[in-house]
């Protein structure tokens, strides 16, 4: 093997030690030296060389410029007001210097570097006294890692440059784009190995098969629909329910009984999360920690506040009503786990502030804005008891990918093609949730149900614009009216008298979205250091 590449490979080596100390399974010591002869040489090393792919600058900065910029509000589902590059995502007038942007092709192709090397390191570097099935787990984690890279970017992006050695760029840094559907086809090779090889179960926090099997069956279901028109393809939708069921009958999960609950830091990595980042709990810099409490003005952590304000679109608030029935609130436990509305109090949080009402002094929050994040905001250094928490470190795992998700993917994947189903499973695994949020069940399921089902049950993770590129790709008109809905991008404005809520402000000129808003445009820093991107996708040689 090249020298170069040995180089490159403990390098990261050592960067992985450096950057593990933290909690859980990352509460690795540093090692002041790393050479060939000392590392890569028992399954604790493996352990140690795929920790730091769960946290680390790449992370950092993704939670903080991508997650709920691009996920929610390019979706409709928040608003960022004052925000220049985050209005840009609200209104479609992106364009290729957007820094969210920008900053999530960067990090995902980072994380995919970082995976890439992992993995050659293990192929090359590990011993052979390492049990093969200690090395195909850890193989395992990294190709879980790489596969959600490329997952992100394809769905973001379409056709996108696919990079298995990363070495191989020192080279030839001049790449073409891959097609869309060798992209899926990469990441599910890499999740079908992550499936076979990591372990059932494992240190808490770390991904599993049952991770792996998750995460493919969202592949598959968002593949069938790549390129058609009307339909969607069976076979792949019946993997997708076939990786789903698995989940959801065989992995040993199981709904958190509160919903609330499920995105505290004291569940972190809890019964229904598959896949979660780690983060550590004493303190870190800008880009070094979780970053997503900086959403929220409404805390202050150790003297720092939020930047970011983050607030739900008047069409996210309508999600939550019975308009039928005098706009009546009747999905309030998901709501008020998910946004604060103004006068919603929230005694777990700022427990050292104290607010009087009605003549009463009470401690806690009192939200006073029209509309706040609240999932992810779970509290200062004091309701905590973490004297070293910044507002910059948040030790909420950030949860990715959860059993309610996939239980909703099962459910789409039975609906399928159809305009209905009343499949028994499918409405055990839909009406679960509904219990849950307190909510009736129901006895038959169609898409529109299925639609808004999962925009309340998973908004503010990330996932609601990914879920309207899944639909653009085979009914592309739906998509579009879904996103051109009227009032459906502006935030809204309470009353302080009334508490009448009504549509508000855009912060800026909306472009309605058109066929061409299902694909980013292409960051122009990268174009210009790579100008084959502007070139046709090519095949990807498997």
């Amino acid at each position: 093997m090249k020298t170069k590449s040995i180089i490159i490979y403990l390098s990261l080596a050592t960067s992985v030690l450096l950057a593990s100390c933290g909690d859980s399974f990352l509460d690795r010591p540093a090692l002041s030296a790393v050479t060939s002869e000392n590392f890569y040489k028992t399954a604790e090393d493996l352990e140690k060389a795929t920790a730091s792919l769960y946290s680390g600058s790449i992370w950092g900065a993704w939670t903080s410029e991508c997650y709920l910029p691009l996920g929610e509000v390019l979706g409709g589902n928040m608003i960022l007001g004052y925000n220049g590059p985050a209005v840009e995502l609200n209104t479609f007038s992106l364009n290729g210097y957007n820094f969210n942007l920008i900053t999530e092709w960067r990090s995902m192709y980072n994380l995919i570097a970082h995976s890439n090397t992992t993995i050659h390191a293990i192929e090359d570097l590990a011993s052979e006294n390492i049990a093969e099935a200690d090395r195909n787990a850890a193989l395992g984690e990294a190709k879980f890692m790489r596969a959600y890279a490329y997952f992100t970017l394809t769905r973001l992006w379409g056709d996108v440059p696919i990079i298995k050695d990363s070495k191989d760029l020192f080279d030839n840094p001049l790449v073409y784009r891959n097609h869309a559907s060798d992209v899926y086809q990469f990441v599910a090779n890499d999740l079908t190995f992550a499936r076979k090889n990591l372990p059932a179960t494992w240190d808490k926090g770390r991904v599993t098969t049952w991770s792996a099997q998750g995460l493919l069956s969202k592949v598959y279901l968002t593949w069938a629909g790549l390129n058609q028109s009307g339909t969607r393809n069976q076979s792949l939708l019946d993997s997708a329910k076939l990786y789903a069921g698995n989940v959801c009958e065989n992995s040993g999960l199981s709904l958190m009984e509160n919903y609330a609950d499920v995105f505290k830091y004291q569940f972190n990595d809890n019964a229904e999360s598959l896949f979660a980042l780690q983060w550590p709990t004493n303190g870190g810099g800008w880009y070094q920690g979780n970053m997503l409490q900086l959403y929220s003005n409404a805390l202050q952590i150790n003297g720092g506040g939020g930047y970011y304000g983050i607030e739900a679109t008047y069409d996210m608030y309508l999600q939550y009503l019975d308009i039928a029935n005098d706009s009546i609130e009747v999905d309030s436990l998901r709501r008020k786990a998910t946004f604060m509305y103004r006068n919603d109090t929230y005694p777990e949080l700022n427990t050292n502030i104290s607010y009087v009402e009605n003549g009463v002094t009470k401690t806690g929050l009192k939200f006073n804005g029209n509309s706040g994040l609240k999932k992810h905001i779970i509290g200062n250094e004091k309701d905590l008891n973490l004297p070293l928490m910044s507002n910059t470190s948040s030790p909420e795992h950030t949860i990715l990918l959860r059993l309610a998700d996939i239980y909703l993917v099962y459910v789409e994947a039975v609906l399928g093609n159809n305009m209905t189903t009343s499949d028994a499973q499918a409405l055990g695994y839909f009406n679960q949730i509904r219990r849950r949020a307190g909510l009736a069940e129901v006895s038959s399921i169609s898409e529109p149900t299925l639609f808004k089902e999962r925009r309340i049950e998973l908004a503010g993770e990330g996932e609601y614009w990914f879920d309207i590129v899944r639909l653009s790709y085979y009914n592309l008109p739906k998509a579009l009216e879904r996103l051109n809905g009227e009032d459906s991008r502006v935030n809204i404005q309470v009353n302080s008298t009334t508490g009448k809520v009504t549509p508000g402000d855009s912060y800026g000129v909306i472009t309605p979205a058109t066929v061409n808003s299902f694909k980013l445009p292409l960051p122009s820093v990268e174009v210009t250091a790579n100008p084959l991107l502007l070139e046709p996708a090519v095949p990807y040689s498997f």
